[in-house]
């Protein structure tokens, strides 16, 4: 059956192959991106199910106006997929609290402000899937990630708990956390390093920054078969919560499990009996 998407960061990498699949099984998508012409092109081109219009995803403004604009195309949005990301890299203290506060901007309120307005269209439908890109990130903690990790730990709690606002409105919620695929997160245009220098830091610095710099493109991850996966999970009724992509991901995950039920059981010598005594 076919269905609008409304895709954000349509203009390159993940969100492009999204866009490009979902037209070719006969979807109509609502692309979106801060430069239009660069989604439209990235795409392909006009398309008689291709709605292409502006959108920065921390302007909640742009984001209620173009969910206007799909409604009047298209008349419904069935899947949101919240996929515009960006990535600072750098250990805390050389982060600046301007990038920081950047960060959490882009990655955890600015699907909070699509969200927010895509939101009341699939309750008065009373039906709608909301797909958000989160990252393994945002299960585990990694080395030079802080920033990144902090906005993607905040989306996880923030769909996790979604789920119940809009669960008795048939709109259904689906988490992603893929490993490293070749998605664009490490060009230029999506990476930027922390801005502060600290001498204790520097040479980890370097060594790591070009690390991560030499993984641009080499991620083991197919983007294309990412988005296939993803069309798949739209199409279920009823998809799963989180969605662990990547065979990277899935060890990863598992392991992040097994140790929150080790150090649960080992919490409850000291956290199990904390409740107030009334005969003290």
């Amino acid at each position: 059956m076919s269905k609008v998407f409304f895709i954000t960061g349509a203009g390159r990498g993940l969100g492009t192959d999204i866009a490009r699949q979902a037209l070719a099984a006969g979807h109509r998508v609502v692309a979106t991106g801060r430069r239009p012409d660069q989604v439209r092109e990235a795409i392909g081109g006009e398309h008689d199910n291709l709605l292409v219009t502006a959108l920065d995803i921390t302007n909640p403004e742009q984001a209620r106006q173009a969910a206007r604009q799909a409604v009047e195309t298209f008349g419904r949005i069935d899947v949101l997929v919240n996929n515009a990301a960006n990535f600072y890299a750098g250990y805390f203290e050389e982060i600046s609290d301007a990038q920081m506060r950047h960060q959490i901007e882009t990655n955890l309120f600015g699907p909070m402000n699509v969200t927010r307005a895509v939101l009341p269209v699939m309750r008065a439908q009373r039906d709608g899937h909301v797909i958000t890109l989160s990252s393994i990130a945002g299960l585990v903690g990694q080395e030079f990630c802080v920033a990144y990790a902090a906005a993607k730990f905040g989306v996880e709690g923030w769909m996790e708990s979604l789920r119940f606002d809009v669960e008795p409105f048939g709109i259904r919620t689906t988490v992603v956390e893929p490993g490293f695929f070749r998605t664009e997160l490490l060009v230029d245009a999506s990476t930027t390093w922390a801005e502060l220098s600290i001498d204790d830091y520097a040479e980890r610095t370097a060594a790591t920054r070009k690390v991560w710099e030499s993984m641009n493109g080499q991620q083991s991850g197919d983007p294309a078969k990412l988005a296939d996966a993803l069309l798949k999970v739209a199409a279920l009724e009823q998809p799963p919560l989180r969605f662990v992509a990547g065979a990277d991901a899935i060890p990863t995950a598992e392991a992040k499990g097994e140790e929150l039920l080790a150090q649960a059981r080992a919490s409850r010598a000291l956290g199990a009996d904390l409740a107030h005594d009334d005969a003290a």
